[in-house]
């Protein structure tokens, strides 16, 4: 299984080149993807998505939230904070999602490195 975040679903939809992109479309093919939910609030946030795209990124399987992940996603961030380095909401909720199942996350946004040591998340960048 593997999860991708926000930049690179958008690269995919967009036809992209990228290793991401050619990895996420090997795993769609292979029904190894999972959908973060944070990460489809932000695509089916953009006005200009095609309902036809919007109702397929709903039928990925989503990732569960398990009980007590807002604390660790509040933790996680704060430890990453600490650490003076950037964590925006978002992304500490992405890495939630992904560190609770063990799920590697394919991503072209750096911000992402400050979780890996906090968190342990297995990153594709």
């Amino acid at each position: 299984m593997i999860a991708a975040d926000t930049s690179t679903w958008i690269a995919f939809l967009e036809g992209e080149p990228g290793e991401d992109v050619q990895l996420l479309d090997k795993a769609l093919a292979d029904r190894q993807v999972v959908m973060i939910p944070v990460v489809l609030t932000e695509l089916l946030s953009d006005p200009g998505l095609p309902s036809a795209v919007a109702e397929t990124l709903t039928e990925i399987p989503m990732i569960e939230i398990e009980a007590g992940y807002w604390q660790r996603a509040g933790a996680l961030r704060a430890k990453v904070l600490s650490s003076r380095r950037r964590a925006r909401l978002g992304d500490a909720l992405i890495a939630q999602s992904c560190v609770d199942r063990e799920i590697p996350l394919l991503t072209r946004d750096k911000d992402f490195r400050a979780f890996l040591d906090a968190a342990h998340l297995s990153l594709f960048l």
